[in-house]
């Protein structure tokens, strides 16, 4: 298990603080955009905070491969990298599996990794319009729906 720093022991940045806490208590909330220069403490503060929190329900966390799962596991923290393309962001048809077995299977991406936990996108202005976009639609919606050629 990753050690992570304690989220007490981040000295200032009460806002920053306050507003990961709310929206930790409350997820209707939708999520905190973070920005400062660098070395502020911005991914720490997440990455703590992830860690304080307690285990939340199998069932919720991540979407792996539509097969129930049961019991607690951590707060998921996913870092968004800056070139990641759209199919690995919402997830795309697990290549794999279709020609291996012949089989439509979805293959989840990481905002499906990130469900019930964080998603961490570092410099959020180097990204692709599109991905900015998509990640507002979510975001807006509360719910990634991804529709591939006859699997949806």
């Amino acid at each position: 298990m990753r050690m992570s720093f304690p989220f007490s022991a981040i000295v200032g940045q009460d806002e920053m603080k306050r507003a990961l806490l709310i929206a930790a208590v409350d997820a209707r909330i939708g999520g905190v955009m973070v920005f400062g220069d660098r070395g502020t403490g911005k991914s720490t503060a997440v990455r703590a905070l992830a860690a304080l929190l307690p285990p939340i329900d199998a069932g919720t966390a991540g979407y792996q491969d539509g097969t129930p799962r049961k019991g607690k596991v951590p707060v998921p923290f996913v870092d968004l990298p800056l070139g990641a393309t759209e199919d690995r962001v919402v997830g795309a048809l697990d290549l794999e599996r279709a020609l291996g077995a012949g089989v439509k299977a979805f293959e989840p991406g990481l905002l499906a990794r990130a469900n019930g936990g964080f998603l961490y996108i570092d410099e959020v202005n180097l990204l692709e319009d599109h991905i900015v976009d998509l990640l507002i639609d979510v975001a807006a919606s509360g719910e990634n729906v991804v529709e591939r050629e006859g699997l949806s």
